[in-house]
């Protein structure tokens, strides 16, 4: 359904604001002032040019036709809430996420009442984008993105995270004319240490990693074969060091699998999880080249005789989907992150002894990927081969394994030791 016919607008933040109007008041708003539009707080997309919703905004003197002047700081930071008929926090997540941004939009589909009105209210709620011009607001904006829903400390690669989102947000508007600068920039803000280097707590020894193998088979039941199916996905992250997205992207077109001795895969596919309401295809998968690449470059990657092995048993057992795919599900879709996590939540309980289940120790399907890269680099492999197997480039590769790479104090010692005796 539509919007009521008289919304109210976004206070104007400048000039050009009318392109950045909230995109599904533009066919319901009929102000009866001057046009004023704005967008509020939050990562407007570059490629529809919609806003994200965000705080409050504080209503104050007019001083002007379709415009009005913002109370005192003080007043503005305690009035935010204070709005009538502010919907529940988890409407206003639901409303946001699933209507405001993505496409097709509230005008171009039925829409609930309910996410209707929360809509509505954010609208008449949402603070003007020139608000991020003081830097005391934008400051407090910054500190919001360390702060769970529930009121915790986020994590600092969350932090980063999204920072960088609305920084980026940020450039956005500098590039419609909103800002003449990131109004960011400016802002002294210590931002939280985020580490690079793999904790060598998740990573799995080669018998360790066999064992929980082993332990996803026996997951679902041996008729439904909900683990069984898993077993090859896993493998491929262990003994071929492939991200979770490549493994199951794989097809049996990709794969030379040779009876005897090492084969190879051909990657040029991965199929992440990000969910059907933001994929083009409506599919909860997206279809996309390797990562950090150009969409058509493929990278060739030798698979050791066990991964063969693991592979031929998987095909002579399951086949393939309809479109070649190596894993699949039970109706023939492609396997979710939620489904292999679950599982291989499952098999660690069943592999693992209690206190090293309770552990970091591989503890997601992708800490498989670092135990192989840690196995490699450990085993004396060059580094640039590493590297190449893994789709990184040298310089990554070491900054993030260096805690996972043992034996070089010793090495190292014995060199020193050896040069010193010389001088003796």
């Amino acid at each position: 359904m539509g919007l009521a016919p008289g919304l109210p607008a976004i206070a104007r933040c400048g000039p050009r604001s009318s392109r950045l109007a909230p995109w599904w008041l533009r066919k319901a708003a009929e102000p009866t002032a001057p046009a004023t539009a704005g967008f509020p707080f939050g990562n407007p997309s570059p490629s529809g040019g919609r806003p994200a919703a965000g705080p409050e905004r504080d209503e104050g003197r007019s001083v002007g036709p379709g415009r009005r002047a913002a109370p005192p700081r003080s007043a503005r930071r305690e009035r935010l809430d204070e709005r009538p008929g502010r919907p529940a926090a988890e409407e206003l997540r639901k409303a946001l996420r699933n209507w405001a941004f993505v496409l097709p939009g509230p005008n171009d589909r039925e829409i609930p009442p309910e996410m209707g009105n929360a809509l509505h209210w954010v609208a008449k709620a949402s603070r003007p984008l020139a608000d991020l011009g003081d830097p005391v607001i934008a400051r407090a904006v910054l500190d919001s993105l360390k702060l769970k829903l529930d009121g915790t400390a986020a994590a600092a690669e969350t932090v980063r995270r999204k920072r960088r989102t609305l920084v980026n947000a940020m450039h956005y508007a500098v590039d419609l004319g909103e800002f003449s600068e990131n109004p960011l920039g400016g802002v002294r803000w210590q931002k939280p240490k985020v580490s690079t280097e793999v904790d060598p707590r998740v990573v799995a020894n080669p018998h360790q990693a066999r064992s929980l193998l082993c332990a996803v088979s026996y997951i679902g039941g041996y008729r439904r074969a909900r683990g069984r199916r898993l077993v090859g996905l896993f493998a491929a992250m262990y003994f071929g060091g492939l991200r979770p997205a490549e493994a199951v992207g794989l097809a049996e077109t990709d794969l030379t699998l040779p009876a005897t001795g090492w084969g190879s895969a051909l990657l040029h596919r991965t199929r992440p999880s990000v969910g059907k309401l933001w994929t083009d295809s409506g599919e909860s998968h997206d279809d996309r080249g390797l990562k950090n690449r150009p969409a058509e470059d493929v990278r060739r990657v030798p698979i050791p005789p066990q991964l063969v092995a693991t592979f031929r048993e998987h095909l002579d057992t399951f086949g393939t989907a309809s479109d070649g795919r190596l894993f699949f599900s039970e109706g023939g879709g492609v396997v979710s992150s939620s489904s292999y996590y679950r599982a291989w939540q499952e098999a660690r309980l069943l592999a693992l002894p209690p206190a090293a289940a309770a552990s970091p120790l591989a503890r997601r399907p992708y800490d498989l990927r670092h135990s192989a890269l840690s196995t490699w680099l450990n085993a004396g492999v060059d580094a640039t081969e590493v590297a190449e197997r893994a789709g990184n480039s040298v310089e990554v590769l070491l900054s993030r394994y260096a805690k996972c790479i043992d034996g070089r104090q010793e090495v190292a010692n014995r060199k020193i030791e050896e040069l010193l005796r010389e001088y003796e």
